[in-house]
């Protein structure tokens, strides 16, 4: 799989998740694909800075939702603004 196939495959993970995060005000945006494609960072936004249920979204949401468009992804990383 290329980067650029790669990438796709996280925005169309991030589009299936987003709008759970926007019914509760919040927001997530793709920073960058590192260590060959294993590492994704992301940014959350919006009300979703900060909430105290943000790393159990992250760990159980977000990171599932990847895993399942892109296998080869091992880590998703909340890089706080």
């Amino acid at each position: 799989m290329t980067a650029q196939e790669l990438q796709t495959k996280v925005e169309i993970a991030l589009d299936e998740i987003r709008p759970f995060l926007q019914s509760d005000g919040g927001d997530i945006s793709l920073l960058a694909i590192e260590d060959g494609g294993t590492t994704v960072k992301v940014q959350l936004e919006g009300a979703c800075v900060g909430c105290s249920v943000n790393q159990m979204t992250l760990k159980s949401g977000v990171e599932m939702t990847i895993k399942k468009h892109a296998p080869q992804v091992e880590n998703v990383i909340n890089v706080e603004a």
